[in-house]
């Protein structure tokens, strides 16, 4: 009995992914190079500059070939050299097409995708360097990193290679609108730093431990108690020795106030007055 099966469609995001990563060269991660070494025969055509630039190919044969310096380099014994041929000419790249009448795929290969990929790219890297592949939880924003990016990098507007992302005018605008939260502190640190600001604390806490500290705290914790309210109690100490005290202030104050209206009447006593016509 024969099944009809249908074959999915190709889905443009991994197309245009797999042909960006075919015009790359190969990621090589130098730590497992250095690790993991091969031992190889020598072979003078990888490690000699006389092979630069043209095409040879080893001759087998029993018999001993001489080889004259004056004429050959020594490691050219056993090879055959020829010239390359030149490379042919690129064909020119045809116009992208017109972005009004042009198919969603055909905007997305060529007004999208050649701009979006170098950012996402550099995004990759940075967010390596920022450990976001080691860690749960990191300070990076990869839609502010790409934001960032492509407002530096925009071919059509130059002196933007110095602007970050909070200048930007567009996002000062859309932050008036939606402040976000600050970051907490375990975000913000470096590993140096959070290890300086713990080791102190634990220093202090060690140091807090010791009974002499403990003796001296427990002291000024006395001293701090037997003084408190000390202000109050002056108060009611001259409060009590000197109960008309309240009365000869405040009566002070009224014949101060009197003496002020007094002055103003006079004031505008003594100034002319204009007469209306």
């Amino acid at each position: 009995m024969s099944v009809i099966t249908r074959v999915p469609e190709p889905n443009i995001w991994e197309l245009i992914c797999k042909e960006y990563e075919s015009r790359n060269p190969p990621f090589i991660d130098e730590e497992t190079k250095s690790v993991n070494t091969d031992y190889e025969d020598f072979d003078p055509s990888k490690h000699n500059p006389v092979f630069y630039g043209k095409m040879h190919e080893r001759i087998i044969t029993d018999d001993v070939i001489d080889v004259d310096v004056s004429i050959s380099h020594p490691a050219c014994a056993g090879f055959a050299f020829t010239e390359k041929p030149p490379c042919p000419p690129t064909p020119p790249s045809s116009p992208p097409p017109p972005k009004d009448t042009c198919t969603p795929r055909e905007y997305l290969e060529h007004y999208i995708f050649p701009v979006l990929l170098p950012a996402l790219a550099e995004m990759l890297k940075q967010a390596k360097l920022e450990k976001c592949f080691e860690r749960k939880r990191t300070k990076f924003n990869a839609l502010d990193y790409i934001t960032e990016y492509l407002y530096r990098n925009n071919k059509n507007v130059s002196g933007r290679e110095d602007v970050i992302l909070w200048d930007i005018p567009f996002v000062k605008e859309w932050l008036k609108d939606h402040p976000r939260p600050p970051l907490p502190l375990s975000l913000i640190w470096t590993e140096e730093e959070a290890a300086l600001i713990i080791q102190s604390y634990w220093r202090g806490y060690k140091t807090r431990c010791d009974p002499e500290i403990q003796e001296l705290r427990l002291w000024q914790k006395e001293w701090r108690e037997e003084n408190r309210g000390y202000d109050k109690k002056v108060n009611e100490f001259w409060e009590s020795k000197m109960p008309d005290n309240e009365n000869t202030s405040v009566e002070s104050e009224e014949k101060e106030d009197d003496q002020d209206v007094k002055v103003e009447d006079e004031t505008m006593s003594s100034s002319p007055q204009t007469e209306a016509v």
